[in-house]
């Protein structure tokens, strides 16, 4: 505790003699151009080891849990009035469409060693600050960052946390699936180990008509933390018109992670089909109206052309004159009446 409280102090007076001899700290000697900021964070020069001894876009600290890592901020502040900035540690997250963000609840990790610090014109103040990693924290990444505040303008210094201890590298796609009408590929990436990780993405397509194309192939602009989930989009450029498709996704990322997922589709132009469907039904009814007339044309008492019906036509008589029914009832008349008086018969023929 009495430690604790000693550091403490002495890191307040840093600040404390850096923020009142404005030349301990020369700024710089550029103006910043109207508009500009006015005033930076950012990691201060002859600290650290990762990712340069100098000029370090971000922090990088590396301990064991239960142990205290320090660094030093640097704020700088070329304009002519001098500015009050706040101080504040946030832990990093990924928003829900892979982009990166800081919590608005402070952090108990980080502790700079003054909540406010006033940087007078022309002068930068350095403000060391440390890290307390917790004796029961997991091994892995645990980002984070320094957030200045001045102005009504907030800024993040980005400070890459690593917990000693086993690692693991590891992600899964999931829920992929396809919006047939933009051509769209959707899909979901979860780091499932306890390292950062920057993800590559490839995509291919199988289809039963257009066969296997490879579609897509880029580093993503995400960095997806331990824990964390993004639902992202990939275009499908030419997606086909009439087909039945699946889409492959492999992502792979360093540390030998590697996920897969895949989801198929089917391409029917409805319009095209309706339209087919229409003709189709034209040309159906067209060749039924077709042989309905044909069979009212051939049809009884039509034409020249058409066939016996059930009555008997004045051309269906016999040679002499009779129609075949009353020739045979004729014949069978004049038989009888030739039996009951051939004599008459016969005289009147003579």
């Amino acid at each position: 505790m009495l430690t604790r409280t000693i550091r403490s102090a002495v890191l307040t007076a840093a600040v404390l003699l850096c923020s009142a001899a404005p030349a301990l700290v020369p700024a710089s000697a550029a103006e910043p151009a109207a508009g500009g900021p006015g005033w930076t964070a950012a990691p201060a020069s002859g600290g650290g080891s990762r990712p340069s001894a100098d000029g370090r876009p971000y922090f990088y600290l590396e301990g064991a849990p239960g142990t205290v890592l320090e660094d030093t901020l640097a704020l700088t502040n070329p304009g002519k009035k001098s500015v009050t900035v706040r101080l504040r540690g946030a832990e990093a997250e990924n928003t829900a469409s892979g982009g990166s963000a800081l919590r608005t609840t402070d952090t108990t990790w980080i502790t700079p060693a003054a909540r406010t610090v006033k940087v007078p014109a022309r002068t930068s103040a350095r403000v060391p600050f440390s890290v307390t990693v917790p004796a029961t924290a997991e091994p892995g990444d645990h980002p984070a960052a320094i957030v200045a505040a001045s102005g009504g303008r907030e800024t993040g210094v980005r400070v890459q946390l690593r917990v000693s201890g086993p690692t693991l590298s590891a992600l899964t796609v999931e829920d992929v699936r396809v919006d047939k009408g933009p051509g769209l590929i959707h899909y979901t990436l979860v780091n499932r180990g306890n390292t950062a990780l920057t993800p590559h993405l490839d995509v291919r397509t199988d289809g039963l008509i257009s066969g296997d194309h490879h579609i897509a192939g880029r580093t993503l602009p995400v960095e997806l933390l331990p824990g964390r989930r993004v639902r992202l989009t990939v275009q499908w450029p030419h997606p086909p018109v009439l087909d039945s498709a699946a889409v492959h996704l492999a992502v792979t990322a360093g540390g030998g992670a590697r996920g897969t997922g895949s989801a198929s589709a089917v391409f029917v132009p409805w319009w095209r089909v309706a339209g087919l469907a229409g003709l189709v039904l034209a040309g159906t009814g067209g060749w039924f109206a077709v042989r309905r007339r044909r069979a009212r044309g051939t049809g009884p008492g039509t034409g020249t052309g058409a066939g016996p019906g059930p009555y008997p036509s004045d051309n269906s008589r016999n040679s002499s004159g009779d129609s075949t029914e009353n020739s045979g009832s004729t014949r069978s008349t004049d038989s009888t009446d030739s039996t009951d008086s051939e004599p008459a018969t016969a005289g009147a023929a003579t």
